[in-house]
């Protein structure tokens, strides 16, 4: 979603974004691709989230050999990409899928030995297509329908949850996923406005909240429609659960040598990616035991030093990295057979 090399901010511009953290994901990622050669010869980068392809492209141009399977479960998102990245041809195999279908997104495109995967990129949360177009109704900066879904052919949207669940569902969505403390009077006022009409609009749900939340509650903590519209998005889209699939699925296809980066916008996320990447960098000998027992050693040494933040550089040329964290773990040892 946001920075990049400044070689390449043309191009990103021009589709309307420029990703986020790209110089840093490189340097990350940039030990585990070279493979016979210096240009990245024969290796494999899995970009778990295309979205508009701005990663995907700079990895592209700088690792000319550099073959990329790109996953992503908005097909909006992948025709750009794919209409982007066209002038790479076979380069880049593109999987209308979410990220926890990566194990069979690699079935599918050939890759089915065992670490035969390089590098993996997980940029979660919400892309730069779906935040700037208002028809998809992810921002409540501006009126539109009720969606939020980012794959369209799914049927649950935004509307669908907020006319049909109960009390008790509702408000435990907004306390989990949008860590909302004001849950009980915002639900309170859903359901009092759902029963004379049914929401539609974004408009309409932020005028909810206005009412909702506190003057003194709403002059804290950025919009007071932003946990509530999180909150929406993770239950439409089924985020949490995904990822909680994704994370583990993303570490086995590595290859020893391989890396994986995450990068996650909210706490939430980067929990989830926290506590997968936890089995894996310990060793899994018993701790009475005078020396470790052959294979139970870590799988992975972590590259970053907790999670990583944009700098103020960063932020300054692209406000949307400012909540970033990043993660990123290098697998030393095969996988426990």
């Amino acid at each position: 979603m946001t920075d990049g090399a400044p070689e390449h901010d043309s191009g990103s511009a021009g589709f309307g974004h420029v990703p986020v953290m790209l110089e840093r994901v490189d340097q990350m990622l940039r030990p585990a691709l070279p493979r016979g050669g210096d240009d990245g010869d024969g290796a494999v980068l899995v970009d778990c989230t295309l979205g508009m392809g701005g990663h995907t492209e700079h990895f592209l141009q700088t690792y000319p050999r550099l073959r990329v399977i790109g996953l992503d479960r908005d097909e909006q998102a992948l025709e750009i990409a794919t209409a982007r990245l066209a002038e790479f041809g076979d380069r880049l195999t593109t999987v209308h899928t979410r990220y926890d279908g990566l194990g069979q997104a690699l079935v599918d495109t050939g890759l089915t030995r065992y670490g035969a995967v390089d590098a993996v990129l997980m940029d979660l949360g919400v892309s730069s297509i779906q935040l700037d177009r208002a028809d998809r109704g992810f921002a409540y900066s501006q009126d539109a329908p009720l969606d939020m879904r980012m794959d369209r052919s799914e049927p649950l949207t935004a509307a669908d949850v907020l006319n049909t669940y109960d009390k008790a569902e509702l408000t435990r969505i907004l306390r989990v996923y949008g860590e909302e403390r004001f849950a009980g009077r915002i639900v309170a006022e859903i359901l009092r406005r759902r029963a004379d009409q049914p929401y539609r609009t974004t408009g309409e749900l932020v005028e909810t909240l206005y009412a909702a939340i506190p003057a003194a509650g709403r002059r804290t903590g950025g919009h007071p429609a932003k946990r509530t519209f999180q909150a929406l998005r993770v239950e439409v889209n089924t985020e949490l659960d995904s990822l909680a699939a994704a994370a583990p699925a993303a570490l086995d296809a590595l290859a020893v040598g391989g890396r994986a980066v995450f990068m996650s916008y909210q706490s939430l996320e980067d929990r989830v990616v926290k506590k997968a990447l936890a089995g894996r960098i310990v060793s899994r000998s018993p701790l009475d035991l005078p020396v470790e027992l052959p294979g139970t050693g870590p799988e992975f040494t972590m590259v970053t030093r907790g999670a990583e933040r944009a700098d103020d550089r960063e932020i300054e040329r692209n406000p949307r990295s400012a909540p970033a964290r990043v993660r990123c773990a290098e697998r030393i040892t095969e996988r426990p057979t």
